[in-house]
């Protein structure tokens, strides 16, 4: 049902139910749809005030109710503006229940569009939704109320679970496995082959690790194809434009709700466990060992065969190059504990000013030293 459609029954009383909120005012009140404070054009808006900013806003919205948080929100008299409000402890938590009661769905047509190409040895499950120009390979498996938007690609013997969605432009390799509910969005790729290759010789990289000096050329560069596949369990979330790479002998696994922000990279025979955050423009090169609930912020980096255990948080930016134990939060590049690296970069600053008590520092011996040859020559 659409933002601006009216919720049939969808009184605040039924939202404080659904979101665990605490009610003031009016519980019979009706909402047709959620706005910031200031965009709100009639009294059936409700004005999600859950900053400070759109907090203060509500003294001038037209919305005859709003949602605000604990904290901002005085523990009984209503703000001022709307005579009724829900307040909420957990505010994202709770946008997250709300945006689902007022969701816009895919405009996806039922059935089976007539340019879609599916194979004749494909399976596709009642009350699918297979968009324009989808291609369905031999023996591929879609389950139960998965909508396939247009473009979509899913290659020979690739098993999509029920209620997913694919949306436009989705790949999906050869023997792929998606669970139940996962979401792919826009573009984004599931088993390419990984960026795997080998020299005949022993190349630059090889001399590298085993001297630290370049001392051979890639004279011949030799592809190691990949054989393996890629499994996303339930639940699982992949950003636009993110590449997962199939295994090259076994399986890349994406353990059950993971979510994979936009540009991710995650590299073959790698495993991520579950729960986890993954922020956009990360890196994961191969074989590497992610555990439960782990979060990796923007542009953070994880050199190949690295394992990072459970629960533990990498930084915005981070190079992971070596283990990282569990729960620990590490940050830089190299990474290293966020105490550790606020340390050093405490250190740094302070360069000048002891460059600066060095120097004068210096400059007082040389004179000291400068009147001592001074004295001892007038004695002699």
């Amino acid at each position: 049902m659409s933002i601006q459609d009216p919720l049939p029954g969808r009184t605040l009383r039924d939202l404080a139910d659904s979101l665990g909120a605490r009610l003031v005012g009016d519980g019979s009140f009706r909402v047709r749809q959620v706005v910031h404070p200031s965009a709100a054009q009639a009294e059936s808006d409700l004005a999600l005030a859950i900053e400070p900013s759109a907090y203060a806003a509500l003294a001038k919205t037209a919305a005859g109710a709003a949602i605000v948080t604990e904290k901002p929100a005085p523990s009984e008299e209503p703000p001022a503006g709307p005579p009724n409000y829900l307040v909420v402890q957990r505010p994202r938590y709770a946008l997250a229940l709300l945006l689902d009661l007022f969701d816009k769905p895919l405009h996806a047509p039922d059935g089976i569009h007539p340019t879609a190409v599916i194979d004749p040895s494909a399976q596709v499950a009642e009350f699918c939704s297979v968009g324009a120009f989808v291609y369905i390979g031999p023996r591929a498996v879609v389950g139960a109320q998965t909508v396939l938007m247009p473009h979509v690609t899913i290659g020979a013997d690739a098993r999509i679970g029920q209620n997913c969605r694919l949306h436009s432009g989705a790949r999906i390799g050869e023997r792929v496995v998606l669970g139940d509910r996962v979401i792919l969005q826009h573009n984004a790729s599931i088993g390419a082959d990984g960026f795997s290759y080998a020299t005949p010789e022993a190349g630059s990289i090889d001399t590298v690790r085993a001297t630290g000096r370049v001392e051979a050329q890639n004279t011949r560069i030799v592809r190691i194809n990949s054989v393996g596949t890629v499994i996303l369990e339930d639940d699982v979330e992949v950003g636009a434009n993110a590449a997962i790479d199939r295994g090259t002998l076994g399986v890349t696994t994406v353990r059950r709700g993971t979510k994979i922000d936009n540009l991710v990279q995650i590299g073959h025979n790698t495993t991520i466990g579950e729960n986890c955050l993954i922020a956009g423009l990360v890196g994961i090169s191969g074989s590497c060992r992610i555990g439960d609930r782990v979060v990796l912020a923007g542009q953070a980096g994880v050199a190949d065969h690295i394992t990072i255990g459970d629960d533990a948080i990498a930084l915005a930016g981070s190079g992971i190059a070596r283990d990282v134990a569990p729960r620990s939060v590490v940050v830089g590049s190299p990474a290293m504990p966020k105490n550790e690296t606020f340390e050093q970069i405490a250190y740094v600053k302070r360069l000048k000013r002891m460059f600066r008590d060095l120097m004068n520092l210096t400059q007082r011996v040389d004179r000291i030293e400068k009147a001592h040859g001074e004295r001892e020559g007038s004695e002699t």
